[in-house]
């Protein structure tokens, strides 16, 4: 295989480092901040109807103010299983009901559980960085298996254009740690 043949494709690269730092982000989302938001009650699923459902489809999430969030239950016999799942998805919020609707106040966060919510977001981030690297080592693995037919040159640019998306994603997931962390530790 000659040099010219050889085309890795950096656009699969990138869309798998992409799919890490999505994934990063939507597990900042479910950590609480002290801030209402209905992105906090995404990974909370309801057993609905015979299976588990997402909140979201069981009912209209809204924030009406910066401390509490409400959820509209749209069949009646589901707001017990609601209620029950907020309970038991461990994010330390006590549901209070109305008839179908469920109000959420949220606590605002001592010292200390800012800290441990910060070292969680920390983890997610390592995990993305893994994640990232991972595609990384695919991407070397591709090249030093078609070396043979490759000039170093070749050989160089591709490894620096894999190394240079590697560093721009980790770059991504540092400042999405960084902004969460400076989220969760502002009073």
């Amino acid at each position: 295989m000659s040099s010219e043949e050889f085309e890795l494709d950096l656009d699969d690269l990138k869309r798998r480092m992409e799919g890490a730092l999505s994934a990063l982000r939507t597990e900042f989302a479910s950590l609480r901040t002290g801030r209402a938001s209905a992105s906090m009650l995404e990974p909370v699923q309801v057993e609905a109807y015979g299976q588990m459902t997402p909140i979201n489809q069981v009912g209209t999430i809204n924030v009406p103010e910066p401390r509490m969030v409400t959820i509209n239950v749209w069949d009646k016999s589901l707001v017990n299983k609601v209620e029950k799942a907020i309970m038991e998805s461990g994010l330390g919020i006590n549901p209070q009901t109305n008839g179908t609707i469920i109000m959420l106040p949220i606590p605002e966060l001592n010292e200390e559980r800012r800290r441990e919510l910060s070292k969680v977001a920390g983890q997610y981030a390592e995990q993305a960085r893994v994640a990232i690297r991972n595609v990384r080592h695919h991407g070397m693995d591709q090249i030093k298996k078609h070396k043979d037919g490759m000039s170093e040159d070749d050989q160089r640019f591709w490894q620096d254009a894999v190394q240079e998306l590697t560093d721009q994603m980790i770059k991504a997931v540092d400042e999405a740690l960084e902004h969460k962390q400076a989220e969760i530790m502002q009073v």
